[in-house]
């Protein structure tokens, strides 16, 4: 869904005509980096520019098409570029910004994806306690500033590509998650992300297609088998002997086949299959990585991230899941 841009008004001045791309050049990946105050718009910009991304801070909104223009007219040597835009950027209004957005969306020199960071609000007012930072919108209280922030910019929210949920993410996480998103060479046109998580700790909110696998047998009532993870070969094993496991696999490897291309077909940039179970070390991270071997095997290159797989457990199952590479 995208909103209606100003210039759609009768009566308003048409706007300027943007440049065709370069003949032979390849479309500027632009990354708009937005989202609530504390959750992590700048580690993030930080993490774009260790992938190669040219970053901006909070450049005024008028300004946004001059700077793509002259990113465009460097010949291609600055292929990718992300912008961090919020309440604090000259001429922010949440409706001036969308309208932006849809401008530049609609430049066939540009791949546009916005990425929204949310947190949330017991995480932002402990980040704000522990850093002394007094919140952009400088409200009585942090609880009342995150308030009127949330209402001004909660519709960016729901246009956004992709949404990353800052709330349970150490530093060195958060940048694993725009690596993983970000970081790799333009390809089919369609980034896929197999995330595996616990229901305990809430269902993920970037998630676009979500399966829920507590149906299979749980290998958390096996004592020999409690400490270990889905990336265990023994736990693996017992998940997929479960009654209904091949019955169940074949059907969604199926349903996946079918409806990527669809959502490709129809511009989509990032696509988000969520696989829950309980707690989110067992039964969801087994079933993820078999996701992940079969969509690779297709031909598609998915990152596999699993996100509750080191929040409980032991120390060997932490151990485990620090040093487990999850991307294709």
């Amino acid at each position: 869904m995208r909103m209606k841009s100003v210039t759609d008004t009768p009566g308003s001045p048409a706007p300027p005509a943007r440049p065709a791309p370069i003949s032979g050049v390849r479309s500027l990946r632009l990354v708009l980096v937005t989202g609530v105050s504390g959750a992590g718009k700048t580690s993030t910009l930080a993490a774009l520019a260790d992938c190669g991304y040219e970053t901006v801070d909070n450049p005024p909104i008028r300004l946004l098409h001059q700077i793509m223009d002259d990113f465009a007219a460097s010949g291609g040597r600055a292929a990718r570029v992300a912008i961090g835009v919020d309440e604090r950027t000259h001429g922010f209004t949440t409706e001036r910004f969308a309208d932006f957005v849809a401008e530049l969306r609609a430049r066939l020199d540009l791949d546009v994806a916005l990425l929204f960071l949310d947190c949330d609000n017991a995480t932002l007012i402990r980040r704000f306690t522990e850093t002394r930072r007094r919140h952009p919108m400088a409200g009585e209280t942090v609880e009342v500033a995150l308030a009127m922030e949330r209402a001004v910019i909660e519709p960016l929210r729901e246009r956004a590509d992709i949404v990353v949920d800052t709330s349970d993410l150490s530093l060195t996480e958060l940048r694993r998650e725009v690596q993983e998103r970000f970081g790799g060479e333009e390809g089919d046109g369609m980034s896929i992300t197999v995330l595996s998580f616990g229901f305990k700790r809430g269902a993920p909110r970037e998630a676009d297609i979500m399966f829920d696998v507590r149906f299979l047998a749980n290998p958390y009532w096996d004592p020999d088998l409690r400490d270990g993870t889905g990336l265990d070969r023994d736990v693996d094993a017992y998940v997929t002997r479960s009654e209904g496991f091949a019955a169940f696999f074949a059907s969604l490897s199926a349903l996946l086949r079918e409806v990527i291309p669809l959502y490709r077909k129809e511009g989509k940039s990032y696509l988000t299959v969520a696989i829950g179970c309980t707690g989110g070390r067992h039964r969801s991270v087994a079933v993820a990585e078999r996701l992940g071997a079969m969509l690779r095997a297709a031909g598609h290159a998915p990152a596999v991230r699993h996100r509750d797989i080191a929040r409980a457990g032991s120390s060997r199952a932490r151990a485990m899941a620090a040093t487990k590479t999850v991307t294709a």
